[in-house]
C-alpha cells in the first residue's frame, strides 16, 4: 500500500460570510448522548475534469468561500458546545467563532489509492485535520475540513465534526451544501432545519419499559480483549451477483420480502461472529442504526433539512451456534424483526431513558457488529462541476467504536455496477477467517440454489 506524508499549511478559521444569530441552541435528547462527544470523518476524493483547472490555490479558495457561505445558512456549527450546570446537558453557543479549514499536499497520485476507491485508505490519519482529542468537545470548533491537494491534480476532502451537532445522515447534508455552493449554486439544494425540541422527551423516563420492549440483554460497554489486538480494515462488495445469491437462498417469502440491507447485514454477522470464534453457547448481537427521518411516521414529522441526530439503535441477539449452525434464513428473520421493533412507541421509550442521561444500549464490543447504512445518502449529488466525486466514505480511523462501526455506502466495481460496500475491522486473524467464511458461505448458497 501506497505511504506519504502529506505538508499541511496553518489551520485558517473560516467564520460564517455575513452576520449570523448571537443566541443559544439547545440540543435534543438524542444529541445529548455522553457516547456522542466525540469527532467523526468522512472522506471524499475527487478527480479534476480538466487537470489544473481551477488551480489548486482558486480550488481551495473556492472551498473555503463555499464553507463560509455554508455557515450562514448552518451557523451553529461555527459556535462553540457549552455544558450546562451538572455537566449531563450540552448547549450551542452560536458565536460565530468559526471552524477550522487546513491546506495540505501530498506527493502520491490519486490513483495509487486503487480501485475502486475504498477503506482503509492508505496513511488515513494524513489526510484528516489534527483535532486533538477526539473525545474532547466541549469549546473547540465543531468542524474541521482538511483538503488535500495531490500531484495528478485530484484532491481529498476530509470533514470531521462533533457528532453532538449531527449524525452520518446530517453530516452528509452539510457537506452537500458545501458542495453546491462550491460548484456556484446561489443557494443550497435543501435548507436546514433545527427543530431539535421534536427529540426531546415529554415525559419521565421508564428503562423497564423500554428493555421490555428491546429484548436484547444489556451489559457494560467495556474494551474488551480483542480490541487490545492490531486492527486491520477491508472493504468487502456486495454486487448484483451476490445479493442475488443471498436472496436466492432464502424461502420465496422472506426472498420477496428482505432488504438488501437485511441480506448483507445478516450474512456479514454470521461470518463475523464465527470468524472471532466464540464458544457456541455464547450470545452475541448485530447492533444496528435506523434513521428515523423516513421510517418514523410521528406528527409533526422531522423536516426536511433537519441535520441532527436522528439515529435509533436496535439490536438482534443470537446464540453463537444456532446463529452459525443455522441457515442464513433465521439470521436474516432476526434482522428483519429487530427492524421493525423501530416504531412510535419505541422511539419514545428511547427519549425517555435518554432524557435521564442514560444509555439505552451497552454492549460488550467483541460480541457485536455495528452497522449502519448511508448508502443511498446521493453520491451523485457530491460532483463539483469543474470535479467528479471517485470515492470516499467513512474514515474508518480515530476512536474505537469509529472503527467498528460498518457504514455501508455505495460504490461502482471493475464492471462498473452499482455495489454496497462493507467496511469491517477486524483482529488480522480473525479478519483472514472472516473472508474465508464469507467467500465460503457464497459459494455454498450459490450450490444450493441450483
Amino acid at each position: 500500500m501506497v505511504t506519504f506524508t502529506a505538508c499541511r499549511s496553518r489551520p485558517e478559521v473560516v467564520v460564517p460570510a455575513r452576520a449570523t444569530p448571537q443566541e443559544v441552541k439547545q440540543l435534543s435528547d438524542v444529541d445529548n448522548q455522553r457516547d456522542l462527544r466525540l469527532y467523526v470523518t468522512f472522506i471524499e476524493f475527487y478527480r479534476r475534469r480538466v487537470v489544473g483547472v481551477p488551480e489548486p490555490s482558486t480550488a481551495s479558495s473556492i472551498i473555503k468561500a463555499a464553507l463560509a457561505e455554508a455557515l450562514v445558512y448552518y451557523y451553529p456549527v461555527a459556535g462553540r458546545l457549552r455544558e450546562l450546570p451538572g455537566g449531563d446537558k450540552l448547549v450551542v453557543d452560536c458565536t460565530a467563532e468559526g471552524v477550522v479549514f487546513v491546506e495540505a499536499h501530498a506527493d502520491v497520485r490519486l490513483e495509487e489509492f486503487g480501485t475502486p476507491l475504498v477503506p482503509p485508505y492508505p496513511c488515513v490519519d494524513e489526510l484528516i485535520c489534527q483535532v486533538g482529542d477526539l473525545r474532547a468537545v466541549v469549546a473547540k470548533p465543531l468542524l474541521y475540513l482538511q483538503k488535500t491537494e495531490f500531484k495528478c491534480g485530484g484532491f481529498a476532502l476530509a470533514l470531521t465534526m462533533c457528532h453532538n451537532i449531527v449524525d452520518a445522515f446530517g453530516k452528509i447534508q452539510l457537506l452537500k451544501c458545501i458542495i453546491d455552493l462550491a460548484r456556484g449554486q446561489a443557494v443550497p439544494s435543501v435548507l436546514p432545519s433545527w427543530e431539535r425540541h421534536l427529540l426531546v422527551s415529554s415525559a419521565e423516563a421508564a428503562s423497564e419499559s423500554y428493555q421490555a420492549h428491546n429484548n436484547a440483554k444489556s451489559s457494560p460497554a467495556e474494551t474488551p480483549p480483542m480490541m487490545l489486538e492490531e486492527m486491520v480494515t477491508r472493504t468487502f462488495l456486495f454486487g448484483p451477483k451476490e445479493i442475488a445469491t443471498l436472496r436466492v437462498s432464502l424461502p420465496a417469502r422472506l426472498a420477496r420480502s428482505a432488504t438488501v440491507f437485511e441480506l448483507i447485514t445478516a450474512a456479514v454477522w454470521r461470518c463475523r461472529t464465527a470468524a472471532l470464534e466464540h464458544a457456541p453457547d455464547e450470545r452475541v448481537c448485530v447492533v444496528f442504526l435506523t434513521n428515523a427521518r423516513g421510517s418514523w411516521k410521528r406528527d409533526p414529522p422531522l423536516p426536511p433539512g433537519f441535520y441532527g441526530n436522528a439515529v435509533f439503535t436496535t439490536i438482534a441477539e443470537a446464540v453463537v451456534g444456532k446463529l452459525c449452525g443455522g441457515p442464513l434464513t433465521y439470521a436474516v428473520e432476526l434482522v428483519h424483526e429487530a427492524k421493525i421493533r423501530m416504531t412510535d412507541e419505541y422511539v419514545r421509550l428511547v427519549l425517555d431513558v435518554l432524557a435521564r442521561g442514560e444509555r439505552y444500549v451497552n454492549v460488550a464490543l467483541d460480541k457485536a457488529f455495528i452497522a449502519t447504512d448511508v448508502s443511498r445518502s446521493g453520491n451523485h449529488l457530491m460532483d463539483l462541476g469543474w470535479a467528479e466525486r471517485v470515492g470516499g466514505g467513512g474514515s474508518m480511523a480515530g476512536d474505537i467504536v469509529n472503527r467498528l462501526t460498518s457504514a455501508y455506502m455505495s460504490c461502482k466495481n471493475a464492471k462498473g455496477e452499482e455495489c454496497v460496500m462493507v467496511p469491517i475491522s477486524l483482529p488480522e486473524l480473525a479478519m483472514e477467517r472472516f473472508a474465508s467464511q464469507l467467500t465460503a458461505v457464497t459459494k455454498e448458497l450459490a450450490r444450493s440454489s441450483l
